[in-house]
């Protein structure tokens, strides 16, 4: 008896589908984006009817308005009934937001995954904590779903991948990583291009946004730990979109000497923070503590209360030990 193919297993339930939605996590990032565009393309190639869904927003982030496909992801109200939910990079149904309750009025839920605390909440999973990007495990299922890559397929996941490893930079940059970001751009992905759609197209007030958050940057005791935020009124003063918040925190992390870093997100009576790690330290798990999740170097979480209160809570957890 052959060994069960997770690949296999997930490309056989997408081809047999009357209609496939997919959706990703909230607050989408590249990999979120790109995974799910990237899918949905590929399964059109296959000759499948697929409904691309967004969490929560009823647009997707500017950042990543250069991908093909953009324009056709629709709030999760207008996806129309079908018999199989995609869920990629989501580490559990919770995380889809509007498209929860989709995803379990379906038949069949598919899970496609590489965080490590993803949760195997389908029927089908592929799950691959040591995958560089949700993305990389699409580009592998391309073979079982008999797709050849094409230019538009590439551009969607090599943005995945390469917002995931940080532009090739970070600790889950593989030589599995590196080999398949070299077949996207045989495929026809242009590195050049992305990166400067992702990276070098902000806004003046995305630029103006990155100064505030560096002016008031705190080194806690040690200099091991570093922490800045963005109040709700920073984004209505300098004319930054919400969604071109997503990589601020890497000019936070570009610090010498840090070891983990935090940019607070306030929002009313909730702070979403955002963690990353340079070197061993888990900030996955502190994120999990507060009920969020992600990799060992990043990671997220949503804390109910002020920035005074989460900062007294989370910074006792970070290298440093204390406020």
């Amino acid at each position: 008896m052959s060994a069960y193919d997770p690949f296999r297993a997930v490309a056989d339930a997408l081809l047999s589908a009357r209609c496939v939605v997919i959706g990703s996590h909230v607050d989408p990032d590249g990999d979120a984006i790109g995974s799910v565009l990237g899918l949905t393309l590929a399964l059109e190639a296959a000759g499948r009817t697929v409904y691309p869904v967004l969490a929560g927003a009823d647009r997707p982030p500017t950042t990543y308005g250069f991908l093909p496909g953009i324009d056709r992801l629709l709030a999760a109200a207008q996806a129309p009934g079908c018999d199989v939910f995609a869920a990629l990079d989501s580490p559990s149904l919770e995380r889809l937001g509007d498209a929860e309750s989709i995803a379990r009025g379906t038949d069949r839920v598919i899970v496609i995954d590489h965080h490590p605390d993803a949760v195997a909440a389908g029927d089908v999973a592929l799950i691959d904590p040591t995958a560089p990007a949700t993305g990389v495990l699409v580009w592998r299922l391309l073979d079982y779903l008999g797709v050849m890559p094409d230019a538009a397929i590439a551009t969607c996941l090599y943005t995945a991948l390469v917002t995931d490893t940080g532009r090739f930079s970070y600790s889950n940059t593989t030589p599995e990583a590196l080999r398949v970001g070299s077949e996207m751009v045989a495929a026809g992905a242009v590195p050049s291009e992305i990166h400067t759609a992702v990276y070098e197209s902000r806004s003046v007030g995305a630029q103006l946004l990155i100064g505030r958050v560096l002016a008031r940057t705190v080194l806690a005791p040690g200099g091991r730990t570093a922490y800045s935020w963005i109040e709700e009124t920073d984004l209505t003063e300098t004319g930054a979109h919400a969604d071109e918040t997503e990589n601020l925190i890497d000019h936070v992390r570009a610090l010498g000497g840090v070891e983990v870093v935090l940019l607070a997100k306030v929002h009313g009576d909730t702070v979403r923070g955002s963690l990353r790690a340079k070197g061993s330290f888990d900030v996955g798990a502190v994120a999990r503590t507060f009920g969020g999740g992600g990799h060992r170097a990043a990671a997220g979480f949503t804390h109910i209360g002020d920035l005074a209160a989460l900062l007294a809570e989370v910074l006792p957890m970070l290298p440093g030990g204390s406020r």
